[in-house]
């Protein structure tokens, strides 16, 4: 038996309250961190680095801010896009207006601006929920468009809206490397989606969880529905603020506001899906399994269709991309709602038991 509790005693309030009570999980996170700290920087090459390691690492934090609005506050949310193109703007504007702040800290500024938006648009959940709310953000997410492509000043007035993010330095040292940037959005994710576990364990968490399974008993019990639902809202979009300014800043370098329009809204969303709703694991496996799906099937369906004698496109391994993608939406929809975190689970009580039937 790989993963026996007996004998793992509990004799204080922190020890019962711990994220990883259990000592495996301890050992396995710690040598997870230190292989991606001490291990991957060493070994990884730039192409893992670009096509991976970054985007795996950037959008699992934004899957966990949507995670915190969808999956823990129950609140419905189809503008992450803009969100995130609200960070990335609201940082390469402080970077360009307020030249003596390091990237570094126009990143995190970027979260703040976002989570006012988010405030904004959160709004309307006072009022509405359910489809209403999702077409209430849908509107942040054609309004967002709209300003990035029509409001010059977002742009810093270039003529065809494409921006460049500033170098990454620190203390006179060049960041832009692509180990340098990997541990920089690794560092961020780390600590931000630690803050956000602990949040969401702690009496700010129980209101979103008691709103989000029936908001008129939440509030009889006294959670107040504006503030747990504008928290939410300001959390999770502060979140997505700053995985937006590190799309741009760390991974995308350059970019337009087409970087951020309803594909990635859509993209973080089936994060959430199959990674599995209220867990912040789920937020992490969904962005590996979304981000590594499209890799693995330009990889291997080319060779496949030769050695059958069918010669697959470009055109048609996204074709099956977009198949794929919707048919697991409805498998996990149907099969396992709460994703692969659930399926992770279940794995671990099958390991309680090892080798034994029951």
């Amino acid at each position: 038996m790989f993963y026996r509790e007996a004998g793992q005693y509990k004799a204080t309030y922190e020890a019962d309250q711990a994220i990883f009570p259990i000592a495996q999980d301890r050992f396995v996170m710690l040598a997870l961190l230190a292989i991606a700290f001490l291990v991957v920087p060493f070994v990884a090459s730039e192409y893992i680095y670009r096509a991976v390691l970054i985007p795996v690492v950037v959008l699992a934090l934004a899957a966990i801010g949507l995670n915190v609005l969808m999956g823990y506050c129950g609140q419905v949310s189809l503008g992450s896009g803009a969100f995130m193109g609200v960070g990335a703007y609201a940082a390469y504007n402080l970077a360009i207006r307020v030249p003596f702040l390091n990237p570094l800290v126009c990143i995190l500024l970027g979260g703040f601006v976002a989570a006012a938006i988010g405030i904004a648009f959160g709004i309307p959940s006072l009022r509405i929920k359910g489809f209403y709310l999702a077409c209430a953000t849908l509107a942040a997410q054609f309004f967002g468009d709209w300003a990035f492509l029509r409001v010059k000043w977002i742009t810093n007035y270039t003529p065809s809206g494409s921006v460049n993010a500033p170098p990454i330095q620190l203390f006179g040292f060049d960041l832009s490397s692509p180990a340098a940037t990997y541990i920089i959005a690794l560092c961020f994710t780390l600590g931000l989606g630690l803050a956000a576990k602990n949040i969401v364990r702690g009496h700010i968490g129980r209101q979103w969880m008691a709103i989000r399974d029936m908001d008129i008993a939440a509030e009889i019990i006294g959670v107040r529905p504006m503030y747990a639902k504008l928290t939410a809202f300001a959390v999770s979009s502060f979140l997505i603020g700053v995985a937006g300014a590190m799309w741009a800043f760390l991974y995308l370098g350059s970019w337009e506001p087409a970087a951020f329009s309803i594909d990635r809204s859509f993209q973080l969303m089936f994060m959430v899906i199959i990674g599995g709703l209220g867990s912040i694991l789920g937020s992490v496996l969904g962005a590996i399994f979304i981000v590594l799906l499209p890799i693995f099937l330009n990889q291997a369906l080319p060779p496949l269709g030769a050695a059958i004698g069918w010669k697959i496109s470009t055109a048609t391994v996204s074709h099956f991309e977009a198949m794929i993608f919707g048919a697991l939406i409805v498998f996990f929809l149907i099969v396992e709602p709460h994703g692969l975190a659930r399926l992770w689970s279940v794995a671990k009580q099958k390991l309680r038991l090892w080798p034994f039937p029951h």
